[in-house]
């Protein structure tokens, strides 16, 4: 366990003098700890307003990965903002994201609530859309991906993690969660999240399953039907390594599970280090873009966006909830700037907002055909 921390420090101290560090954080309040984030908007904004969150491994930070993973570059050319949030410090003072590692079995931060109240916080500030907010990240920033897979998955659509693993006992939890769809990228030589796994916990980070039965496992979750499988392009035959595809297609809402071996690849951000044939972070966000195309091609979705009707919106106290077709409304939920569900008075799919704050909320609105999310306005 020492011997791969002090590999994985290394690493991270030898790859940062590559980049240069120059964030600009903001702080976020969570359970009564100080947070913090780095956000950016490209100056065209894709119309469907998409949010990427990229985090940071174990030992890492948000201003690093912000640089290696060339993420904003990224979203200039495809027009999604994104955020990089910051983990906490553990006992030993190494920044981390709260997994369930076996030696932070005394660490109680609640990084699951914390991403989750950042996302709404950022969908209502900046106007994003809530349909399309995703998650990748690097090792222990791809570890909490599957935990916000399994967790969170109402806020976070879908998730690429990249060099990272499910724990076991997240795994153990997962069973009634929602499927969406995962993408994992991970070098077949990694020497710190090796894809055979660690069943045993030999490594002291915890037990967890390899890689493989981790894809397997969520391609029988979203119920996948087909799989396509080719080896890329060796663009760069000097790195060493090539990139081999699988596909898990046809899965439930029409879900997929996509896993990128790289042959000869190591515990790596492909396109920063590594593997030059592909770029993760562009990678990731194609995998993101065909979940947005598959959802805009989706009648139902198209469908409830043009027959549920919010009126009046902005509103001084009530509003009305609509439909101009024939299918219940099921339920109606009211959502705060933090991600807290407000207690409303529904009477007749009419809802009455006099006694609650000015501001901006979220309304969901469940219905017999899907589920859609609607921005409003109290003044």
């Amino acid at each position: 366990m020492i011997g791969k921390c002090n590999i994985l420090i290394l690493f991270l101290a030898v790859t940062s003098s590559y980049f240069t560090v120059n964030a600009q954080y903001t702080q976020f309040e969570h359970e009564g700890i100080n947070r913090q984030y780095i956000y950016y908007e490209p100056i065209e904004l894709d119309e469907q307003k998409p949010l990427v969150f990229v985090m940071h491994g174990f030992t890492g930070d948000a201003s690093g990965i912000k640089n290696y993973s060339g993420m904003n570059q990224i979203a200039d050319q495809y027009g999604f903002a994104v955020c990089y949030p910051r983990g906490t410090t553990d006992s030993g003072g190494n920044r981390f994201w709260n997994v369930g590692y076996a030696f932070h079995e005394d660490e109680t931060v609640n990084d699951v609530g914390f991403l989750t109240e950042l996302a709404t916080y950022l969908q209502i500030n900046y106007d994003l859309n809530p349909d399309f907010t995703f998650a990748t990240g690097m090792s222990n920033g791809g570890e909490m991906c599957y935990m916000l897979a399994c967790q969170a998955n109402d806020t976070f659509k879908a998730v690429a993690p990249v060099a990272g693993m499910i724990l076991q006992d997240i795994l153990d939890e997962c069973q009634d969660s929602n499927p969406i769809p995962i993408f994992e990228i991970h070098g077949s030589e990694d020497n710190i999240t090796p894809i055979s796994g660690d069943p045993n916990n030999n490594d002291g980070w915890g037990a967890y399953p390899s890689i493989p039965f981790t894809i397997n496992y969520f391609s029988e979750k979203n119920e996948c039907s087909t799989l396509q499988t080719e080896t890329l392009p060796d663009i760069d035959l000097s790195d060493g390594s090539y990139v081999v595809s699988e596909k898990h297609l046809n899965g439930i809402n029409n879900n997929e599970v996509w896993y990128y071996e790289i042959i000869g690849g190591g515990h790596d951000w492909p396109g920063a280090w590594g593997n030059m044939d592909i770029n993760a972070g562009e990678e990731a966000w194609l995998f993101f873009q065909k979940y947005i195309d598959d959802i805009l091609s989706n009648t139902s979705y198209s469908f409830l966006n043009k027959n549920i009707h919010v009126f009046p919106n902005p509103t001084k106290g009530l509003i009305h909830v609509k439909s101009n077709d024939r299918f219940d409304i099921l339920e109606i939920t009211l959502v705060n700037v933090l991600g807290t569900t407000i207690e409303i008075n529904l009477s007749n799919e009419s809802i009455d907002l006099s006694d609650i704050n000015t501001g901006i909320y979220f309304l969901s609105v469940k219905t017999s055909k899907g589920m859609i999310t609607k921005k409003i306005m109290k003044f």
